[in-house]
């Protein structure tokens, strides 16, 4: 299997051995070794049905398919990256912040909420899942990694969601007065609500 690498805070370095991974389409900025590049088409899953999802989602997430034998290096826009491991689970993460990912995995798109929101972000995500790594770009900084509890439940904007994993269940919240205070209450205003147990990750920077 390929293996993701945080090669620096802001390069995500692909070793392949034979194998491959796919990335965001663009995102290579040098390789070395005897290394094939092929668009991967879109996320999202296979087959009619979920061809219908992206159109009605505007979910425009461009793979491409890197496979051989040597070192990709992926970067994005001078935004930071993490790698992160799934074994047998599902991340749901925003698609603007997903770089690249290698393993035994499957996209989808996930419908996380009802539309005619002013902003698109948290309604449709993708999800992966099964057995390999995720590279994740934020802007603003690393990653933060917040705890959700039965106990603690989270608030997070939708515009610093990246992804989340674990037992959670993902509502809406309207009435976020905090909106107006910060100057931030154009449009019909909402934050995501998490509860369960298990892990947001969010970026210390709004899209």
């Amino acid at each position: 299997m390929a293996q993701l690498f945080e090669q620096s805070k802001k390069v995500i370095e692909a070793q392949l051995a034979g194998t491959s991974i796919r990335a965001i389409s663009g995102s290579m900025v040098a390789y070395e070794g005897n290394v094939q590049f092929k668009s991967a088409g879109f996320g999202g899953g296979e087959g009619v049905l979920n061809g219908l999802k992206r159109r009605a989602t505007g979910e425009k997430l461009s793979l491409m398919e890197c496979n051989g034998n040597g070192r990709v290096f992926l970067a994005v826009n001078g935004q930071n990256v993490t790698v992160v491991n799934l074994n047998n689970e599902t991340l749901q993460v925003e698609s603007q912040q997903l770089l690249a990912f290698a393993g035994n995995l499957r996209t989808d798109v996930r419908f996380a909420g009802v539309g005619g929101m002013s902003s698109g972000a948290g309604l449709f995500t993708t999800t992966v899942s099964g057995q390999g790594q995720v590279a994740l770009l934020s802007a603003g900084g690393p990653l933060i990694h917040l705890e959700v509890t039965p106990q603690y439940p989270l608030i997070v904007d939708p515009d610093a969601f990246v992804a989340s994993r674990g037992n959670l269940n993902q509502s809406f919240i309207t009435d976020v007065s905090w909106r107006t205070m910060v100057g931030q209450d154009a449009g019909e205003a909402f934050s995501l609500r998490f509860d369960g147990q298990g892990v947001v990750l969010i970026q210390p920077a709004e899209r």
